[in-house]
């Protein structure tokens, strides 16, 4: 089991250069091919046009938006050009409302989706609905990546965040080949109930899971001695010096699933390592 395919979608043009940079070092520890989507953005809504508005304008919006994909292009092409990694960049135009729909069609024959964090100052309105589109929709595991720092290929310590849910279960499978390739992986379990098969043994049968993959495996259980649960994993990140974590990313909405949950929110906002979400 491996990542033969990553994928990334580009935006904006300040961002570009540091995304491309970490998702060509992850590509080439996986020996893998790099997709890219240079993603012009229609960033005006339907529906909120002033009086009059007519097809020209409309059209311009897309002009425009068009142009930006192709800026995008052509800087990421000439990016990927310096390094030997294996890659492929396609153009796209998408008003505000679609753009996670475009991201998807192409996200769900990747392995990997790796963005930048949606959140802070600067970033675009499209950044939160592509990584919903490419984790909820394409049904792809995605790596946010922190505004600072380098992406540690292979990782040394991941912090794989475990309540038992679903969405940390289908984390856990989908990190697999990086975590394979770590050389400790902790499983934090945060405030365990106290009734269930696992009371007597909370992480425990994750763990043997994983050992089994040939990692070596530790469980730290911890008490939710902070407000957030988020707080609690971004102190162990510091105290264990990881760098990862990987963790089930949550929707709070059924009638539209692609809303991140806040404990998810909060965790992309504060990370200073990448997160590997997946739902």
């Amino acid at each position: 089991m491996s990542y033969k395919t990553i994928f990334t979608a580009v935006s904006d043009t300040e961002l570009l250069g540091p995304v491309l940079d970490k998702a060509v070092t992850l590509t080439q520890g996986f020996e893998a091919h790099l997709d890219v989507l240079a993603v012009g953005v229609d960033r005006t809504q339907t529906g909120y046009y002033y009086a009059g508005a007519n097809a020209m304008v409309l059209q311009e919006s897309l002009n425009r938006a068009s142009d930006d994909a192709k800026a995008l292009s052509a800087a990421a092409r000439k990016q990927l050009e310096k390094t030997d990694c294996r890659w492929a960049i396609e153009d796209s135009v998408a008003q505000i409302a679609d753009v996670g729909r475009h991201v998807a069609a192409r996200a769900r024959y990747s392995d990997l989706v790796v963005l930048p964090r949606p959140y802070g100052k600067g970033r675009g309105i499209e950044m939160e609905p592509i990584i919903e589109g490419a984790m909820f929709e394409g049904q792809t595991p995605v790596l946010v990546l922190p505004d600072e720092g380098t992406v540690t290929v292979p990782p040394r310590r991941i912090l794989m965040a475990w309540n038992e849910s679903p969405e940390a279960l289908r984390a856990m499978r989908a990190a697999i080949p990086l975590m394979q390739e770590a050389d400790v992986v902790h499983v934090v379990v945060i405030d365990p109930p106290s009734h269930g098969a696992d009371r007597s043994d909370p992480g425990g049968r994750v763990a043997q899971y994983l050992s089994r993959h040939g990692m070596r495996v530790e469980i730290d259980v911890l008490s939710k001695s902070l407000p957030r649960v988020s707080d609690v994993l971004s102190r162990h990140v510091v105290d264990m010096d990881a760098d990862m974590i990987v963790m089930g990313a949550y929707g709070h909405s059924r009638f539209r699933e692609a809303i991140l949950g806040g404990a998810t929110r909060n965790m992309l906002e504060k990370a200073s390592v990448p997160v590997f979400m997946a739902h």
